[in-house]
């Protein structure tokens, strides 16, 4: 069912914000020159998938988790798409196609090992990545990689239909700050 709720309100999303995304990419074609951000991340069952972003960092930054990046890395543009959430836009794409979710665990790197063996031990990896969930709004982050995983072990657990709307409008109002950065 969550899939059904899933494509409807990433396709609403993508219709309604499209003008939105549209700003934001002409605005990041001046701060970077390459407004979305692309990167293979670990899907469901392990299988690798291209997320998409609006990108916050200059383009020759390095790929790594983003609490191991620097905060010099991130640009003027990037640090109010960050605080606003709206990098996260382009993710809308990525739940229309079936590769995330609107609400699960964030798609880590596939260099996160200890996070990938936590994860894969609680069996995490049988549900689809999400934009967001219990770990994202709690400012739970892939710098703390077994608590992340037991954190998100236990939301794939508990979601229920309640849940899986209070992630999204508690995201939404605000709540969670996302990945820390480097100072």
């Amino acid at each position: 069912m969550t899939r059904i709720l899933d494509f409807i309100f990433s396709l609403f999303g993508i219709l309604v914000l499209w003008p939105v995304g549209l700003i934001v990419y002409i605005l990041g074609l001046f701060d970077t020159g390459s407004p979305i951000f692309k990167q293979k991340r670990v899907g469901k069952n392990q299988k690798p998938f291209t997320l998409l972003k609006f990108r916050t960092m200059g383009v020759n930054t390095k790929s790594v988790a983003t609490h191991l990046a620097s905060s010099s890395s991130v640009t003027k543009l990037g640090a109010f798409l960050r605080k606003s959430k709206l990098d996260e836009l382009p993710q809308l794409i990525n739940v229309l196609k079936g590769d995330m979710s609107l609400v699960g665990p964030r798609p880590n790197l596939f260099n996160q090992k200890e996070l990938i063996k936590e994860r894969n031990e609680r069996g995490v990896y049988n549900s689809l990545p999400g934009i967001t969930g219990l770990a994202q709004i709690n400012e739970i982050d892939m710098s703390t990689p077994k608590k992340l995983a037991e954190v998100d072990a236990k939301m794939l657990q508990d979601l229920t239909f309640k849940k899986y709307f209070y992630y999204i409008f508690a995201t939404v109002g605000g709540k969670g700050a996302g990945d820390r950065i480097k100072q």
